[in-house]
């Protein structure tokens, strides 16, 4: 493999770990947002779908974001009967957004991001050590 492509395809990577370093950030930091009125949407957690794509350069497979979507799984519930938000029965709906996923999830992104970025120094060693035997 070139390792231009190797570069390219670990920036790629690291690219969409980002990315999923700052859906996690989101997520976390609305774990808590409500509606302000009753019956009204709180935040739901965001999701990225991932996908590979030919690189038309290198002609290499490389990760990319197919979309943003929203999770659409069910928002709990939670009695709290002084809340601006609750409805008649006291109960008001709550982020689907769980902190320990969310951890997990900001942590398998930081070890890609991590792992790519140790593939693109490796690529880069390589490189230079390359540059200089021809020297």
């Amino acid at each position: 493999m070139d390792l231009d492509v190797a570069m390219r395809v670990a920036s790629a990577g690291m690219k969409l770990q980002a990315a999923r370093l700052r859906v996690v950030a989101e997520n976390l930091a609305n774990a808590e947002s409500t509606a302000r009125a009753p019956g009204g949407e709180p935040y739901r957690r965001k999701v990225l779908e991932v996908a590979s794509r030919r690189d038309p350069e290198t002609g290499a497979l490389v990760a990319t974001i197919r979309r943003w979507a929203v999770d659409r799984r069910e928002l709990p519930l939670r009695y709290a009967p002084g809340h601006p938000a609750a409805d008649a029965a006291g109960y008001v709906r709550f982020p689907n957004v769980n902190p320990l996923i969310e951890l997990m999830d900001m942590r398998e992104a930081q070890r890609s991001y991590e792992a790519n970025l140790n593939a693109m120094q490796m690529a880069r060693t390589m490189l230079q050590r390359t540059l200089d035997i021809l020297r």
